[in-house]
């Protein structure tokens, strides 16, 4: 397989254990780290802008009561994610999904998009990231892979986004999801590191698609992987990793 330009470390959650997750400060983290790529996860407010955050609610990155799809932009952009994390960080707030693009662009970061739908907005969700991504200037943009659990989340993105490339998120293998995934016009399988195994890699890669690989967070886990074909590894620990990908480039 040709054409791959991704590099092999994506920094997790944007700054992996070194920030508080989904925000610039980890952007920044990840790009003095010398990452040249990230991975972020992205959820609608009320009024349906993009912003970063994994869980529907702020209880556990800012620890203050609070659901996101009930919150307006504004609301979340006031949400201090840093103070809770290290008082270091007091006053990072959650970020756009534009502001994250365009300091991922200045940063010469490469963004892995994960579409993170509140229950019930699968569909709007993966609408509204893939038709905000599509407009942007292509100057303006890093590169980007969608990626999700949600088949109809990444389905409602490709209809807006249809040169985007996309990914499936799974748990671990099954001959299902890569069935699954090939019908939803992926160019990979990201899959949870417990459980994998060789053999799962290789039904994957003779496939016709990538494999990509979360959370991997030590030396060994992570050459084991690549030695396996495996050409994207997500990390907490992205400076333990950061000398693999030198070594190994681009696949």
């Amino acid at each position: 397989m040709s054409g791959w330009l991704w590099p092999l470390l994506l920094a997790h959650r944007c700054g992996g254990a070194h920030a508080p997750e989904n925000t610039l400060a980890g952007l920044l983290v990840a790009a003095r780290l010398g990452c040249r790529a990230v991975e972020f996860d992205v959820m609608l407010s009320r009024d349906k802008v993009p912003v970063l955050i994994h869980d529907e609610t702020l209880m556990r990155t800012a620890g203050v009561p609070g659901a996101v799809p009930d919150l307006s932009a504004v609301q979340l952009q006031a949400t201090d994610v840093g103070q809770h994390f290290h008082p270091a960080f007091g006053g990072e707030m959650i970020p756009t999904l534009e502001a994250a693009l365009a300091a991922c662009r200045q940063l010469g970061l490469a963004a892995n998009v994960e579409i993170k739908p509140a229950v019930g907005l699968e569909a709007e969700t993966g609408s509204v990231v893939g038709a905000q991504i599509q407009a942007m200037p292509a100057d303006e943009c890093p590169a980007v892979l969608l990626s999700s659990f949600c088949a109809e989340a990444l389905q409602a993105a490709a209809q807006r986004a249809p040169g985007l490339p996309r990914a499936l998120l799974v748990e671990g293998y099954s001959p299902e999801s890569l069935v699954f995934a090939r019908q939803l016009g992926c160019v990979s399988l990201n899959m949870g590191l417990s459980g994998l195994e060789a053999v799962h890699v290789k039904a994957v890669l003779s496939a016709g698609l990538r494999v990509m690989v979360y959370t991997v967070n030590t030396q060994e886990a992570a050459r084991r992987l690549v030695d396996w074909g495996v050409c994207g590894l997500f990390s907490d620990r992205p400076d333990l990793l950061r000398a693999l990908d030198t070594e190994v480039g681009f696949r």
